[in-house]
């Protein structure tokens, strides 16, 4: 792990684990953490509909505030959809209630050569506009955390036209053409890779890759067709002035990532996200101290009695030991969970302080 700098002491906690360094106490925040298991958030939702609180930056800052005054979280996300930067390519999505639905997926050539890289800053302002907005009702209180959806995860959803249960079309453009699905796979990862750089310029001072559904692959399809192109993401972040000159913490996040441990540690994050499905000592074990650790709590631990989730807390607190872990869930928090039980979490979380720390 890299030695604390004298910025350190003036640096929040959660950027100082995302770089690896040792904290004074394990910084925490959790994916989903502005969702439906706020009553607030759902007071919001009642009166607008997912996509108008995404596209009304007045909204979206609203709902990513709310679990920053409620539970004092240590770092706040922006509030968005990683399939908000597909319409700018030409794919339109909407948001039943049931999950997203693309009327028009992507399944030959000609298709994805149809798509575009748009500019971010030009066809999503109302993000940036919303990444201002947090960032200045924030006040300093936490960092501003900004995320897209890794390339084969947007794949995933523009192929199949939403989610899936076995991602035979995907699997069908993967192996039957493996040349279009590069292509298709090359233009997420501009896309994304501007979009993030973006966010960044907008006042965001991290981002985190969702690779949702990487899982699927096998590890050598998931060199091939999800981490390669996360990788190209991430380098050509690091290639950004405005990214490499705030020295933004990059994460990449992928759910069942305990097949690939040894290639997903060479993904050039800065932290790698561990879902719940294997310990983190393990995962520390196996990749040893050259990147930092972000999870990985089951979401649903979160029905435990509180004495029972503070002990699956502490657990998770001891696998990290307060050098380069941030404290989050394995996955998004579910709609049923009992806030209050949110509040025992963090409040255990919060409680616990590092003696190795300066």
């Amino acid at each position: 792990m890299p030695a604390m700098t004298s910025t350190a002491a003036v640096e929040p906690l959660f950027l100082r684990a995302c770089r690896g360094e040792r904290t004074e106490r394990t910084p925490i925040w959790m994916m989903r953490q502005a969702g439906r298991y706020l009553p607030s958030y759902r007071a919001v939702r009642s009166k607008a509909s997912f996509l108008e609180m995404c596209r009304t930056p007045e909204l979206a800052c609203e709902v990513t505030l709310q679990p920053i005054d409620q539970f004092g979280f240590d770092a706040a996300i922006l509030f968005s959809d990683i399939l908000v930067t597909l319409p700018p390519m030409g794919l339109e999505v909407a948001f039943p209630e049931k999950g997203p639905v693309i009327a028009e997926p992507v399944r030959d050539r000609a298709a994805i050569d149809r798509l575009v890289v748009p500019d971010p800053v030009a066809e999503l302002p109302y993000v940036m506009e919303a990444v201002r907005q947090i960032r200045a009702g924030l006040g300093g209180r936490a960092p501003l955390i900004g995320f897209a959806g890794a390339p084969f995860t947007l794949v995933t959803y523009a192929v199949e036209g939403g989610g899936s249960k076995d991602y035979v079309n995907t699997k069908q453009l993967l192996f039957g053409d493996p040349r279009a699905a590069h292509a298709l796979l090359e233009k997420m990862a501009d896309t994304v890779a501007a979009y993030l750089a973006a966010q960044v310029e907008a006042g965001a001072q991290a981002v985190q890759l969702f690779d949702s559904w990487a899982g699927i692959l096998s590890p050598r399809d998931f060199e091939e067709y999800a981490l390669r192109w996360a990788k190209h993401v991430i380098a050509k972040l690091r290639a950004h002035p405005g990214v490499a000159a705030a020295r933004v913490p990059i994460i990449y996040f992928v759910n069942g990532c305990a097949p690939y441990l040894d290639s997903y540690a060479t993904s050039g994050a800065d932290m790698l996200g561990v879902d719940w499905r294997i310990d983190l000592a393990t995962v520390r074990a196996r990749v040893g101290a050259k990147v930092a650790l972000q999870g990985n709590l089951d979401p649903g631990a979160l029905f435990l009695e509180p004495d029972a989730l503070r002990v699956r807390v502490e657990d998770v607190l001891a696998q990290g030991g307060g050098v380069g872990h941030v404290f989050n869930l394995g996955h998004g928090v579910t709609p049923p969970t009992n806030p209050e039980h949110v509040r025992v979490m963090v409040e255990t979380v919060k409680a616990r302080h590092w003696s190795h720390a300066a």
